[in-house]
């Protein structure tokens, strides 16, 4: 039964700005997919259309730009969307910018997270964004998801990014956590123990051929999977049921087995700003052999993932001079990091800025669409 038109608009949020500017529309992401529609100085967010893999949720997606705009009585000025080809959502912004003559605004999916925190907090100024999530188009054509950037109105820069792992198998690695368990191994040079990790999965030894000859073995940045490969290499998670299961599973081991200081040396920064975490997980993909067992490997993994990105951030912090850090992605749903990381963070003097009206996830992507195209107007669409 649809609800009632008073009760769908109070589902609706409304974010003041710092300032005013010309009507945008931004159609956000694929997942958990919200529309913003800009009156003013109020960005409003609609209520949560959902992931547009149905008929149902793109039609809804139409009838909700058209009800934001009839509402707010304006007519969008500009149109922003994602930096992915195919999601419906840029589709659509397409052809409504097209069919009206309106210019485009294209966000990469990252900087938009932080940029929703940005709006959120009235940041105008340079800040750090630490974008983590499962996946999102980067601007080299590659699947980001542990993203280091420097944001500032309109622009951002990645000054890092988690160290890649292979995808073996493509989308499907990103459903089935033993092929990125898998994935480490074959990195960290075990790839003959494939096999007999997982002796229930039929495709393990097709897997293994395919990361030695590195065929359909696409790489991410993506946390997403970093917590995917240490459930598959502490047996925790081998298929996942529902989106995020396997890391919702790590955190609740972990939080039942109470906190652990971070593994030593577990991490590398390198040069060019890539953050490495294979001695973690080296260390992870022998935590069964032992006596400390999943609980003990569930807590090390987040404790030592928190450690390494606050010492990652704070010498991109120390270096760009900047204070001010915004938390964005689906992966600050979990208190674990989210609480550790914004604790050490502060500790070192660092302003930690959070989604506060809106989710971390993908429903604020609309938000920082439109918080960049106000920007951008400044610079010239």
């Amino acid at each position: 039964m649809p609800l009632p038109r008073n009760r769908k608009r109070r589902l609706d949020k409304m974010i003041a700005l710092p300032f005013s500017g010309p009507s945008i529309l931004a159609c956000g992401a694929w997942l958990k997919n919200t529309v913003c529609v800009t009156r003013g100085s109020e960005a409003h967010v609609s209520q949560l259309i959902g992931d547009l893999d149905s008929a149902a949720a793109r039609t809804m997606l139409d009838a909700t730009v058209t009800r934001l705009c009839n509402s707010l009585e304006v007519q969008p000025e500009i149109v922003a969307h994602d930096l992915h080809p195919d999601f419906y959502s840029t589709q659509f912004a397409q052809t409504y910018a097209a069919q009206r003559g309106l210019p485009v605004v294209v966000v990469q999916h990252h900087h938009a997270h932080i940029a929703a925190i940005c709006a959120e907090h009235h940041i105008k100024g340079a800040i750090l964004g630490l974008a983590l999530d499962g996946v999102g188009l980067g601007s080299d054509n590659t699947p980001w998801g542990g993203e280091l950037l420097r944001a500032e109105g309109a622009d951002f820069e990645r000054l890092g990014h988690l160290a890649p792992l292979r995808l073996p198998g493509g989308d499907r690695a990103a459903r089935e956590p033993w092929r990125m368990a898998a994935a480490v191994l074959f990195q960290l040079g075990w790839g003959d123990e494939i096999v007999q990790r997982f002796p229930n999965q039929p495709g393990a030894r097709t897997v293994a051929t395919m990361l030695q000859r590195n065929l359909n073995c696409p790489l991410t940045s993506s946390t997403g999977r970093l917590f995917d490969a240490a459930a598959g290499l502490l047996g925790v998670n081998e298929m996942q049921a529902f989106e995020a299961q396997a890391a919702i599973l790590l955190q609740e081991l972990a939080q039942q087995h109470g906190e652990v200081a971070p593994l030593e040396e577990g991490w590398r920064i390198e040069e060019n700003g890539v953050l490495d975490f294979s001695p973690l997980l080296a260390v992870l993909a022998d935590c069964l052999k032992g006596n400390n067992g999943a609980g003990h490997g569930a807590a090390l993994f987040h404790a030592t993932l928190a450690a390494g990105l606050a010492e990652w951030v704070e010498r991109a912090a120390g270096q760009h001079n900047i204070t001010d850090v915004a938390l964005g992605g689906g992966c600050f749903h979990n208190d674990i990091l989210l609480r550790t990381l914004s604790d050490r963070l502060t500790a070192q003097g660092l302003r930690v800025l959070t989604a506060q009206q809106m989710q971390p996830n993908d429903s604020a992507i609309s938000l920082g669409q439109a918080w960049v195209a106000l920007q951008s107007i400044n610079k010239g669409v």
